[in-house]
């Protein structure tokens, strides 16, 4: 099978996309994706026997929808091109759009009346999504014409995949019928998401790490504010933030302004590999989302990835989080409450034995939700769609 891939992303740091593409690379398929590109990269690399053409810079600082708007059309307008000429030389027999946004889909419409399948994977609902990043509500004009783009972007598609239980059943109340929609969570891959034993801390350090973007929902200035008032009870304890977005600028103004540049640092991007790694010597990880129209119902990759990791969580009390998880598995802390998220860390950090209670049941938890069980669903939909049928012999 020939499959492209599109997403207006950084391949190398999606799991998400790239948990796919390895997947039908592992099985035998010609794999290739059209995406971002960082400063500095070429435009044609393969990337673990994928083929990753990035085809446009991107800066992960829009603070305007205007802004946002017209470089997501550029891209559109840009893998339109790349994706009908490619197809000219292979035909693809499918091609799967990562969304945001929605509309990418119609980047195939010249391929799709070819006979090639369109698969729209919705990681974030576009509406929400919006509203979340430019503040607007969801009684207001550009909200409803999103819902109306969306609804038009999933009758285009052939098939749906949505990367959350309650996503999907605010999906099949406006835009979607059940039979057309299937829903993938963010399983995490586990040839690179699993526990490596012993930390390599040194200086004896407590390593607090958040890993993601910076986007307000995340909510990663609460979690600074609230290490800020524990930081001087938990002496050997640091705080590392890996990623890019645009509350960068403001978060590294906040550390300042608590007088944090000793204890609170702000790294880069990082690929999914150095992730892991990076990850996984990590004392414990904090998911500090808002439980906002949007933050509360999006599911974090990192979450699964931590458990996978051997890391125990502080987690926001979250609609999407609390649907999924328990105190067993995760310590839990009140949305936007610095205080109660200062007391976690706190606790957490003076309390071994509740750190690998953690560890061991969020373990256990984490073992129906592998994705080298769960990729053959996604092979079973390629299949059904495409109605080829490629001997799965894994690599």
């Amino acid at each position: 099978m020939n499959v492209c891939m599109l997403a207006y992303s950084y391949y190398e740091t999606d799991n998400r996309i790239r948990r796919y593409a390895e997947s039908l690379r592992d099985r035998g398929d010609t794999v290739d994706v059209i995406a971002l590109k960082r400063t500095g990269e070429s435009d044609f690399d393969v990337v673990g026997g994928v083929n990753v053409y990035r085809i446009q810079e991107r800066v992960l600082n829009e603070k305007k929808n205007i802004t946002y708007l017209f470089r997501v059309m550029k891209f559109l307008v840009r893998s339109t091109l790349v994706l009908t000429r490619r197809h000219k030389k292979l035909p693809y027999d499918a091609v799967h759009v990562h969304s945001p946004p929605d509309f990418e889909v119609f980047a195939a419409l010249f391929i799709k009346c070819m006979g090639t399948k369109v698969i729209l994977d919705i990681h974030d609902i576009v509406p929400e999504f919006y509203a979340a990043k430019f503040g607007a509500t969801n009684h207001s004009l550009v909200f409803r014409c999103l819902v109306w783009v969306e609804k038009l972007s999933i009758l285009f598609s052939d098939h749906v995949i949505i990367s959350n239980h309650l996503w999907y059943e605010r999906l099949i109340s406006r835009s979607v019928t059940p039979d057309k929609c299937t829903v993938m969570l963010n399983y995490p891959d586990n040839a690179l998401f699993y526990s490596r034993g012993q930390k390599l801390n040194g200086a004896g350090e407590f390593k607090i790490i958040y890993p993601g973007t910076l986007n307000w929902h995340q909510g990663v200035d609460i979690a600074v504010k609230a290490f800020s008032r524990v930081a001087d009870q938990i002496p050997n304890a640091r705080f590392y933030i890996y990623g890019d977005g645009p509350q960068r600028p403001f978060l590294a103004k906040l550390i300042s302004e608590l007088g944090l540049d000793d204890k609170v640092f702000l790294k880069g991007l990082k690929s999914l590999d150095e992730i892991a790694r990076i990850m996984a010597d990590a004392d414990l990880g904090v998911v500090p989302k808002r439980n906002d129209a949007f933050g509360g119902d999006a599911f974090s990759t990192k979450t699964f990835e931590f458990m996978a990791l051997g890391v125990p969580i502080v987690l926001s009390r979250t609609r999407i989080d609390a649907y999924y998880f328990n105190d067993s598995v995760v310590k839990f802390f009140d949305p936007e409450n610095t205080d109660d998220l200062a007391s976690s860390f706190l606790e957490l950090a003076n309390n071994e034995k509740r750190r690998k209670g953690l560890i061991e049941n969020a373990s256990n938890f984490i073992t129906e939700f592998r994705w080298d069980v769960k990729r053959t669903d996604y092979w079973a939909i390629l299949e059904r769609l495409v109605g080829k049928n490629v001997s799965h012999n894994a690599r």
